[in-house]
């Protein structure tokens, strides 16, 4: 089935995924990860970009992260790669591309998948058995949602706000949230949808988006032409 053309809205969360070229791998050393960390900081700052949750595993990436423009997404991305791929091409003697094509997005129904979807980024190490407890792991904002050690990257979502009334109170909130493991029909719903960049939400938010975007949001029925109906008066 083929992917439908990315869809991306300001001012909603969208769940990024960026793989290395053929898996290969694209940090190897810390050093790595806090340069990638350090202009993905710059560049979310100058295209105004929030980004919410993050990890960086060995070969591929994942961001939870709200453009305040609809281009703003891509700019941050392009400029990331643009410093970073030849500075690690130079590190290691190499040359080409590093990543595998365009990075997928899937747009999020907040209301109903935020959470889960910043949990199923922060314990992808946990999941590749890097670390036991997500906490252990450096190059990921569990351990700022835990309270364990801030992160300036981080742009707190108002969802993870309404998680308590102080600090202490919603890293413990999280915690707790964080404890139970994501059922394999959460994972390969969250999956499917940023590698396919299909939104992920309701049938209630997936239609009203499809009218707000104007343009088709989901895989059209074989054989029937895509038509946008109008809204009741």
């Amino acid at each position: 089935m083929a992917r439908l053309p990315r869809l991306v809205l300001p001012n909603q969360p969208h769940h990024i995924i960026q793989h290395g070229n053929d898996l290969q791998l694209i940090f190897r050393e810390s050093e790595d990860y806090q340069r990638f960390l350090g202009w993905l900081k710059e560049s979310a700052r100058e295209f105004k970009v929030a980004i919410h949750a993050y990890v960086l595993m060995p070969n591929h990436l994942h961001l939870l992260a709200s453009p305040s423009t609809a281009e703003g997404l891509a700019q941050t991305m392009q400029r990331v790669g643009r410093y970073y791929v030849p500075w690690f091409n130079a590190k290691y003697g190499r040359s080409g591309s590093l990543f595998q094509g365009r990075f997928k997005t899937s747009l999020i129904d907040a209301a109903a998948y935020f959470l889960l979807c910043s949990r199923y980024i922060e314990h992808n190490p946990v999941r590749n058995e890097l670390v036991s407890d997500p906490v252990n792991y450096p190059w990921s904002s569990y351990a700022h949602h835990a309270g364990a050690q801030p992160d300036s990257l981080i742009t707190d979502h108002a969802l993870y706000w309404a998680l308590g009334n102080t600090p202490f109170q919603r890293e413990a909130a999280y915690i707790e949230l964080s404890r139970p493991t994501l059922t394999r029909e959460q994972l390969d719903q969250i999956n499917a949808a940023v590698l396919k960049g299909w939104p992920l939400g309701s049938d209630a938010f997936k239609t009203e988006l499809q009218h707000r975007a104007k343009r088709q949001v989901l895989p059209a029925k074989r054989g029937r032409p895509f038509k946008i109906k109008a809204p009741a008066p």
